[in-house]
């Protein structure tokens, strides 16, 4: 059975995940936007966090005027997954530091050798 945990509650995960990010590197992040949804898209439905954007490492001086880059968090596959609170507060902190490397253009591979998977 999977763990529940009210919507409210979880956003507070990830903004603690959020508060987390050192300085430096929030102070870099731009035009995106960070949000929790429910369910992933239904062709990938055990997806715990999406990266829609264009990565810092390949925008161009052409880029602006486009919609933010978005950043999904998903709460039920994350909580289907997870027994505790304790395991819930880890692997949202793991998805959204997975997710914020692709905005800087980190691929998974690397992402992989330094242990988020």
């Amino acid at each position: 059975m999977p763990l529940h945990m009210a919507r409210k509650e979880f956003e507070l995960l990830v903004s603690d995940a959020l508060d987390q990010i050192p300085a430096e590197l929030a102070a870099m992040i731009d035009n995106c936007v960070i949000l929790v949804e429910d369910l992933p898209p239904a062709d990938d439905p055990l997806l715990l966090g999406l990266y829609e954007g264009i990565p810092l490492t390949e925008r161009s001086e052409s880029y602006g005027g486009t919609l933010p880059d978005r950043i999904l968090i998903f709460r039920k596959p994350i909580l289907a997954i997870c027994d505790t609170v304790e395991e819930v507060v880890e692997e949202v902190h793991i998805t959204v530091v997975h997710e914020i490397a692709h905005y800087f253009g980190i691929d998974d591979k690397r992402l992989h050798e330094l242990g988020y998977d």
